[in-house]
């Protein structure tokens, strides 16, 4: 099991002593059919958020290019919308066993995602009439990503589906912060460059240079993921 991980749920239950140094015996121990609905969907939510912030780079990555094209809140919505969904649906396949994704196609795959719709802001000054179908797409790969980490913790015996709605909470929780802190920068970025309508200057100087980094970011990732 994840190290990491395992520092994580030790630092999250150290109020209830609930943790000691001997290893993932004891970790699962912890996360048990002894545990209530709540008390798991609480601990999960919490680990959800952690794999978004400040773990999941992919992730905030790919939030952020559908974010920078999207200059109405109502194409944002839909956007965000459809990522939601798809990756709840290919997220719960993974989970309940009916799919088992391989890590070494899926994260190559979600890195070019990130460079698919970044690079796809630069070429498109408005937002396609597509773009909800394809995030929508890319968000049944990204649900295969969460399902890969998802599947490594160890699922508590007779608390699967607290923990996998609690796991998706966090992940939703940690997106929205992304996209919030997002929106109020882009916004003051607007004011400062007296262009509160977000159109001429915030494309030119936000837009653009950030779709282009995190579009090389994307590309670069995929190609070392497949090396």
């Amino acid at each position: 099991m994840d190290p990491e991980l395992c520092a994580l749920l030790a630092e999250m239950n150290s109020s209830e002593g609930a943790l000691d140094q001997s290893g993932d015996n004891e970790l699962l121990a912890v996360l048990d059919e002894q545990r209530g609905f709540f008390e798991t969907l609480r601990l999960y939510v919490g680990i959800g958020i952690g794999h978004i912030l400040p773990d999941g780079a992919d992730h905030i990555l790919f939030v952020l290019a559908i974010f920078l094209a999207s200059v109405r809140v109502g194409a944002l919505v839909w956007q965000i919308s459809a990522f939601t969904v798809a990756h709840t649906v290919t997220l719960a396949l993974a989970a309940t066993g009916f799919i088992t994704p391989s890590s070494s196609v899926v994260e190559p795959l979600i890195a070019f995602t990130i460079a698919f719709v970044a690079i796809e802001n630069l070429v498109f000054r408005e937002m396609t009439r597509w773009r909800p179908a394809v995030v929508f797409g890319f968000g049944l790969i990204h649900g295969l990503g969460f399902a890969g980490f998802f599947g490594e913790l160890g699922l508590p015996p007779g608390q699967f589906w607290s923990a996998l709605i609690g796991f998706n909470v966090g992940v939703e929780i940690g997106q929205l912060s992304v996209i919030l802190v997002a929106a109020i920068v882009g916004y003051a970025l607007r004011r400062w460059l007296r262009d509160p309508a977000g159109i001429a200057g915030y494309r030119s100087w936000i837009v653009r240079p950030g779709s282009a980094l995190i579009g090389l970011t994307g590309l670069w990732w995929g190609v070392t993921r497949l090396l």
